[in-house]
């Protein structure tokens, strides 16, 4: 599609949020050549409420164009592909609920490219002997070789903020960064304050505060800020050797694992479920979900980890976490993104909604959000990525959206009643 109107390159730009897609942003508007970009975020990046961890239909389907065109950057742009490991994944599951999905939406039998496993030993013949040594009760999925993988999304979120912070973009954190209210003015919005009280103006605004981009601005309800959980656990410089170049093994209703990454040394394991939210009344009686920061997980998010280990590689579960975190994305009700000019005010750019898959495409999302500021986005994307509140007209907030694990419910986070204790000073070391 034809831009509407030649860009104004000196133009102001402000976003809210350095997260995965203002970063991605920063970065993508830098590179087209506008030159009076800032961003705004109270976090030094990388931020610790963000989400950022590491998912057929026909050629034509949107998710595959999403798919492509994200691929195409962790292959081929010097910012991201570092960051990318081509180890492959094997994903499954082991009731017949999650078997049946898996085959729905995978299409492992149909795809010449998974090979099938079936077995305990089938499981452990993925990995270097000595990584998998669970029974793997009642596994079974499809294992892919190559052309699959996962991402060190903080090297990968930290590049796009240098080079884009390389290209001329300013970034502001801290108090000066921390955006309380938008402003408003003739019918519009001209900026934001901030928690130092500072008002900053700008011709365009691009709101890219994933979960918190509810507490500034009335979605409609198209947003559900939703939260999952992350461990890591140390290993040895001999167990980080061995566990090097791994696939990912990804179960949908129990979990998956990441290889240790080189900085830190640390496996990362997520419990599979459909999510926290928040859930609060605030002074006007409105049931409100807030997101909030935190570097510890609930204990019964614990037991599903240790529970996960056990059937993969029980040598590692008894063993402590060394850190722990809760992470935040924002669920559209189709969890399809929300990318596009807000339909009251027209300066106010929106890209949100990254419903649970929005990381994997930081190498190409700022591109369409900057095609949408310009009045290009592909006519596909600009379909499904629209401003559309009738998709949120009584809205279910407990669907688990497809997704399986844990109690196979979206739970509260006001019902947690023990949370993990890990102590960074106290961080176990091999």
């Amino acid at each position: 599609m034809a831009p509407s109107a030649a860009p104004n390159y000196n133009s102001s730009i402000l976003i809210i949020g350095a997260g995965t897609w203002g970063c991605s942003t920063a970065l993508h508007l830098a590179r087209r050549g506008y030159k009076n970009v800032t961003v705004l975020d109270p976090y030094e990046l990388p931020s610790p409420i963000s989400a950022g961890s590491s998912s057929g239909e026909s050629d034509d389907s949107l998710p595959e164009t999403l798919r492509r065109l994200a691929t195409d950057g962790w292959l081929h742009d010097p910012v991201f592909a570092p960051y990318y490991h081509n180890t492959g994944y094997a994903i499954c599951a082991h009731t017949s609920e999650g078997l049946e999905q898996l085959t729905k939406h995978e299409k492992i039998h149909d795809n010449p490219e998974f090979e099938w496993i079936d077995t305990p030993e089938k499981f452990r013949a993925i990995m270097p002997k000595g990584v998998l040594t669970g029974d793997f009760p009642g596994w079974k999925g499809g294992f892919k070789k190559t052309g699959a993988g996962w991402v060190f999304a903080r090297g990968a979120l930290m590049s796009a903020f240098h080079e884009a912070e390389r290209l001329g973009v300013r970034f502001i954190t801290g108090p000066q960064g921390d955006v309380k209210t938008l402003l408003v003015e003739h019918g519009d919005v001209v900026g934001a304050e901030t928690a130092d009280g500072t008002r900053h103006r700008a011709a365009t605004i691009i709101l890219t505060a994933g979960a918190a981009a509810s507490s500034l601005l009335d979605v409609k309800d198209q947003l559900r800020p939703t939260a999952w959980t992350l461990a890591h656990i140390k290993l040895s410089k001999e167990e980080c050797e061995l566990h090097k170049n791994l696939p990912v093994l990804f179960n949908l209703e129990s979990g998956f694992f990441m290889e240790p990454d080189a900085e830190k040394g640390e496996l990362k394991i997520c419990d599979e479920h459909p999510g926290y939210c928040n859930w609060s009344t605030n002074t006007s009686g409105e049931r409100v979900n807030i997101p909030f920061a935190k570097h510890q997980i609930p204990k019964e998010a614990e037991v599903r980890v240790r529970e996960f280990l056990r059937h993969t590689m029980p040598q590692l579960a008894e063993r402590p976490f060394s850190f722990a975190r809760i992470c935040w994305c924002a669920d559209t009700p189709d969890r399809n993104f929300l990318i596009d000019r807000h339909p009251e005010f027209k300066s106010l750019v929106l890209g949100i909604g990254g419903s649970g898959h929005g990381f994997m495409h930081i190498t190409s999302v700022g591109g369409f959000i900057v095609d949408a500021i310009e009045g290009c986005l592909d006519g596909k994307l600009k379909d499904a990525f629209r401003w559309r509140p009738e998709t949120a007209v009584d809205r279910d907030w407990s669907d688990v959206q497809d997704r399986m694990g844990g109690p196979n419910k979206v739970m509260d986070f006001g019902d947690v009643k023990e949370w993990t204790d890990i102590q960074p000073d106290r961080r176990y070391k091999i």
